[in-house]
């Protein structure tokens, strides 16, 4: 599955009583589909997806899925304390169409999260998902860390495509991308070089070059022979190796030149296209370009993401035109004086 460009993972909305607004998400969903996002990613930590019931995360999954479009990459996070749960919403989101699976570490009991834990952990997972594996690591919200060297040799599993790292550390970026360049793989991607999700292939919108011919009963003036009608587009395949996708906007760009492919990225949310500015500047090789569009959104995404957490994000979304919202306790909404600051942070970042 080709995993490059930029990913917001979308948060969760709620009412003021702090049931799921499943009408707002997927009004959200459906603005992202139109944005140049690459596609989305359900219940991450954006999602507040800790804090939802197993029927909620379910709903969810289910809701956002169906109002995304055919070409937006799906990615769930199905990532739970044991393998056993982790599958069970891994198949779930398998039966609903999603692309791939964002499992992020267990954590619970980190004092026991030996490299051995770990490995077994997601080698468990990805021997019997559904989907292609993500591994997610966030030790900001974990308190584990996965290190370089558990990353290398998790990337050899033909089921894990790759990780989300959401250290900030740009040199980790670089020592997995060097330790992981030994991995070898292909994936369908459309004639443009864009990601093929399987909602596009349960359509019947793709054929290969060979598909091209007419059947020689069309040839023979038959009057049974039925000519298809053309296909949507064609497909090639790409080379795409393991792929590294970065959670820290505020260190897109150097992440990118480190040898990330990408970003699933909170600041996204309110601000898709300005992250996604950074990313077609890098793929397009203008260097320049990319550092001054990394250097716009730097602060603001730092502040807004990194020290405020999602309340911040959540109300950057909605001066951006999404639906943010209250969050769920144990969080807490933003104060008059936080509010004023992501507003001035936002004043100059608008889609």
């Amino acid at each position: 599955m080709l995993l490059h460009g930029i990913f917001p993972p979308v948060t969760t909305p709620f009412y003021s009583d702090g049931s799921v607004y499943f009408k707002k998400l997927e009004s959200n969903v459906a603005q992202y589909s139109k944005s140049p996002v690459a596609g989305i990613v359900v219940l991450g930590s954006t999602g507040e997806a800790v804090l939802l019931s197993d029927q909620e995360r379910q709903d969810v999954l289910k809701v956002a899925r169906e109002a995304a479009s055919p070409h937006s990459v799906l990615i769930a996070g199905s990532g739970l304390e044991s393998a056993r749960e982790t599958l069970r919403l891994t198949e779930y989101a398998a039966e609903l169409g999603y692309d791939a699976s964002l499992v992020r570490t267990p954590h619970y009991y980190k004092g026991q999260m030996k490299p051995l834990n770990i490995l077994t952990f997601f080698r468990t997972v990805a021997d019997r998902s559904p989907l292609p594996v993500l591994i997610y690591n966030f030790p900001q919200a974990t308190g584990y860390d996965v290190p370089v060297e558990v990353v290398v040799q998790l990337a050899d599993h033909p089921n894990i495509v790759g990780i989300k790292e959401s250290s900030g550390d740009v040199e980790k970026v670089r020592k997995m991308v060097k330790g992981t360049a030994h991995v070898k793989r292909t994936s369908t991607v459309t004639e443009v070089f864009a990601a093929v999700t399987g909602r596009m292939s349960a359509a019947g919108t793709l054929a290969s070059p060979a598909n091209d011919m007419v059947p020689a009963t069309a040839l023979s003036g038959s009057t049974t022979a039925t000519l298809q009608p053309p296909p949507k587009f064609k497909t090639r395949t790409k080379e795409v190796g393991f792929q590294v996708l970065v959670g820290a906007a505020q260190k897109l760009e150097p992440s990118l030149h480190a040898g990330a492919v990408g970003g699933i990225l909170a600041f996204a949310c309110p601000a898709p296209t300005a992250c996604f500015e950074i990313f077609a500047a890098w793929k397009e090789g203008d260097t320049a370009l990319a550092r001054e569009k990394q250097e716009r959104i730097a602060t603001a995404a730092q502040r807004i993401v990194s020290d405020m957490g999602v309340s911040a994000v959540k109300y950057a979304m909605d001066l951006n035109g999404y639906f943010g919202g209250p969050v769920r306790l144990p969080l807490l909404p933003l104060t008059a004086e936080m509010k004023a600051e992501v507003e001035r942070q936002m004043a100059q970042i608008r889609n």
